[in-house]
């Protein structure tokens, strides 16, 4: 299937201009922020945005209301958040979060700084769309599951499997050669690519690829299937420190609660789950931190409703959207409504007042389903009369 409009993913120099104002995203390549980088972040959402820093499922940043967009390019370059100028848009990497710090899977936190290095470097590779995406995954099966352009799946310590168009390609490589092979499996895209901007939108664009490089795919297939575990929390860390997971309701950050995240001086990692993950902190500071931050508004608890719950932007943001989703999807949490078993969805739209639900849902303003998860969840869908409920498998 060839595209006829151009992508127009948003960056930090070219901003989309959604209902309530120009909205920059910034890519963090790994998830991986510097207090500095963070502090950096909530000053622009504050003096030049709207007050918040939203999550992205990609593990990247957006900022919406951008008052002044060369401002904000300074103040991102500054920071080291924008090294080219050419290339910001590509830079979509997402890895394992806790990769080196816990459990005993490799460490791929240097193949995170090797490949966007090598898209860097690349003059050629600043062509690819804003879309395809590239992922690392230590072997624990976080990151394998949310579907790839071209991705990488440790199986041991030196051998790894090339996922290709969000499947396992069956291509056996070695770890070692993992940076090149997914930089010349990029420019195959690009070879192969007539206006599509994923893989998958290629027809047998997983085969043409493989053929481009070289690669011949042997008969084993990992299973990608989504880990029902997520980083929250406590999180003892292989070195004795402590990590700790939180959720950020319905991926919106205050400003402020990011200061103060800035304020601990420890490295802060983004998930593509849209929250976070503070690291390398002692026990005593690690509790101080969820005395302060829990109370506005992290969620460090596994059982909280908040982290079974994602919405799009709705409205003010996006004038697409029907309604106010997230304050609906608030108004539905904070009432209990989003733990109420449901039925068979109805046939006719209801009043927001009206849902309950429970397990995982998406809350979207419009047909579009924006920032859906892959995973199964129950899709709350608004439209003209109200919304749509429809569950899993229906």
């Amino acid at each position: 299937m060839a595209r006829t409009d151009p992508d127009s993913c948003p960056g930090v120099l070219r901003l989309h201009e959604a209902a309530d104002g120009p909205l920059a995203r910034v890519r963090v390549p790994g998830g991986a922020l510097a207090p500095e980088q963070l502090q950096t972040l909530a000053a622009a959402a504050h003096d030049l945005g709207d007050g918040t820093i939203e999550l992205t499922s990609r593990g990247n940043v957006q900022l919406r209301r951008v008052r002044d967009a060369d401002a904000l390019t300074e103040r991102l370059a500054g920071a080291g958040l924008l090294p080219s100028r050419t290339h910001e848009r590509v830079r979509n990497i997402i890895a394992s979060p806790l990769s080196g710090r816990v459990g005993d899977q490799p460490d791929i936190r240097p193949l995170v700084a090797a490949l966007d290095a090598g898209l860097l470097d690349s003059p050629r590779l600043a062509e690819l769309p804003g879309r395809v995406l590239f992922t690392l995954d230590d072997g624990r099966g976080d990151m394998s599951a949310l579907r790839p352009d071209i991705g990488l799946h440790v199986l041991d310590g030196d051998r790894s499997a090339l996922l290709l168009a969000g499947v396992d390609s069956g291509i056996r490589i070695a770890t070692a050669d993992a940076t090149e092979v997914m930089l010349a499996a990029a420019h195959g895209f690009l070879e192969l690519a007539d206006g599509q901007w994923r893989l998958h939108e290629i027809e047998d664009g997983t085969a043409r690829l493989a053929t481009l490089l070289g690669l011949v795919p042997g008969p084993e297939r990992l299973e990608l299937a989504e880990t029902a575990d997520r980083p929250i929390g406590w999180l003892p860390q292989d070195d004795g420190l402590v990590a700790l997971g939180a959720g950020v309701r319905l991926g919106v950050l205050p400003a402020r609660t990011a200061e103060f995240l800035a304020a601990v001086e420890r490295p802060v990692l983004l998930t593509p789950w849209r929250g976070l993950i503070v690291a390398d902190l002692e026990e005593w500071p690690a509790e101080q931190v969820v005395r302060v931050l829990a109370p506005m508004g992290l969620v460090f608890d596994a059982d909280s409703p908040w982290l079974r719950i994602t919405a799009c932007a709705g409205r003010p943001g996006c004038a697409k959207s029907h309604t106010d989703v997230r304050a609906d999807a608030t108004a539905a949490v904070e009432s209990g409504r989003t733990d109420i078993p449901g039925t068979a969805a109805p046939q006719a739209p209801i009043p927001a007042a009206a849902i309950t639900t429970a397990g995982r849902q998406h809350w979207s303003g419009c047909e579009r389903r924006c920032g859906r998860p892959a995973a199964e969840v129950t899709e709350v869908t608004a439209g003209p009369g109200g919304y749509r409920v429809r569950p899993p498998h229906t």
